[in-house]
């Protein structure tokens, strides 16, 4: 999109995280339904600024799940691909069950708050599916809310003089009350998604 290089996405998680995650995992029993984020010391308060310039809280988020994806309107082809598996997964899930699936809120947070302003947030998010919203906020709020999840971004030069931003390629759901669940499997497309949603979302 827009000429901007192509970024490199790098793992979000140290390996101590991700040793931990393994952990949790082998302490489940075989067949458990015990969410694999479950313990999980991720996730947080969020206080930023809407697509519609609006102040946005985890009072907007009172008893709903959450889908919660960092990208930026400028990617060229990653943010895209992942948008449209996450949007097509919502839509099968809506199809087979509307009542858990109108329990869910898609967030697109930006990493790249100089360029997405809500103006800009607002048809983007629209695109990919009615519901997600698009927030940003300062460069400060956003890194918060990045740090509570482990997810990295970094601001990188492109060919004439222009940046684009290299980020971690993660899609989290999180429970009604903020707790992490999973890590939903997005390269694997829209019907993974799908199922995934299905299996803990009640």
């Amino acid at each position: 999109m827009n000429g901007i290089a192509r970024p490199r996405f790098l793992p979000t998680f140290s390996l101590g995280f991700l040793s931990l995650l393994a952990a949790l995992a082998a302490c489940s029993p075989g067949g458990s339904e015990s969410p694999p984020l479950k313990g999980a010391a991720i996730g947080g308060p969020i206080a930023l600024t809407d697509q519609d310039g609006r102040r946005f809280g985890d009072a907007r988020l009172k008893g709903r799940y959450r889908i919660v994806y960092f990208g930026f309107t400028h990617c060229p082809d990653v943010c895209p691909t992942d948008l449209v598996q996450i949007g097509q997964a919502l839509r099968r899930f809506e199809r087979e069950d509307p009542a858990r699936a109108a329990k869910v809120q898609p967030l697109f947070i930006t990493v790249d708050p100089e360029r997405d302003t809500p103006a800009i947030l607002k048809p983007y998010v629209a695109a990919f599916h009615p519901r997600p919203l698009g927030l940003t906020g300062t460069p400060e709020e956003i890194a918060g809310v990045g740090k509570s999840v482990g997810s990295y971004y970094a601001r990188e030069p492109s060919a004439g003089g222009g940046y684009t931003m290299n980020h971690s390629r993660l899609a989290f759901l999180f429970g009604p009350k903020g707790e992490p669940i999973a890590l939903l499997p997005h390269e694997q497309g829209a019907e993974a998604i799908a199922a995934e949603l299905d299996r803990w979302i009640e």
